[in-house]
């Protein structure tokens, strides 16, 4: 008898073929700079937008709290896509490596530690072991970033700063996750659209940089020079 059950990681070859493809366009468009990353930038909002809103439309059928939704939802994507259109590429890179960081850390040490979870109700898979594992990674990638730019390994209470500012910016990158979690349970659907095979939408893709991107401009701007 053939086994007719899904085999688990049965789209990984997809998964990577497409975030190889993402990487890579993403790579381009900040390498060459200039009007083309603010092209790729507005790209990414315009779509991030209509998923978004798509998935408030979904979600209720009261024409005021869609309309409300909606705004807000151009205030929240626009203000992201602004801040990130503005940092120097440094600290772009560096706001990109915290979010991976949280997602990475936050993976593995679920996985590896399990526990209680946060909100089973909006996103079973999340624990607080792996909360604080993302933390910690993230944390960790915003010293090293700290003691990159100032040249030198050097211990100081600038680099305990830096620490807790990635791991204060996990908390927020999960919350843009648990953010569009309960908004897709809602709407009733398991992706934010299927742009991305193997990987849903691109709202899927950049819930938890929002909140990141948003908070990263002022703490740039109060950054000592």
């Amino acid at each position: 008898m053939s086994d007719t059950k899904p085999k688990k990681n049965a789209d990984l070859p997809v998964r990577l073929a497409s975030a190889i493809v993402m990487v890579a366009i993403a790579g381009t468009a900040l390498w060459l700079g200039g009007i083309w990353f603010d092209g790729f930038i507005a790209l990414v909002v315009g779509a991030c937008l209509f998923e978004f809103c798509r998935l408030i439309l979904r979600a209720t059928q009261n024409a005021a709290i869609r309309a409300v939704g909606c705004i807000l939802a151009i205030l929240y994507v626009g203000a992201a896509g602004l801040s990130l259109a503005n940092l120097p590429v440094a600290v772009l890179l560096g706001v990109i490596a915290v979010v991976i960081a949280t997602d990475v850390g936050a993976y593995f040490s679920g996985r590896a530690i399990g526990g209680p979870k946060i909100a089973p109700k909006i996103s079973p898979s999340k624990t607080w072991a792996g909360l604080i594992g993302g933390m910690i990674l993230a944390g960790l990638v915003s010293g090293s970033f700290f003691l990159y730019n100032v040249g030198e390994i050097r211990f100081s209470p600038m680099l305990f700063v830096a620490v807790l500012i990635g791991s204060g910016l996990a908390i927020l990158a999960q919350c843009g996750d648990f953010f569009e979690s309960w908004l897709k349970r809602k709407a009733g659907l398991k992706d934010s659209s299927n742009l991305i095979p193997g990987h849903g939408g691109v709202f899927d893709r950049v819930d938890g940089m929002l909140p990141v991107a948003i908070a990263a401009l002022p703490l740039w701007a109060l950054h000592p020079a």
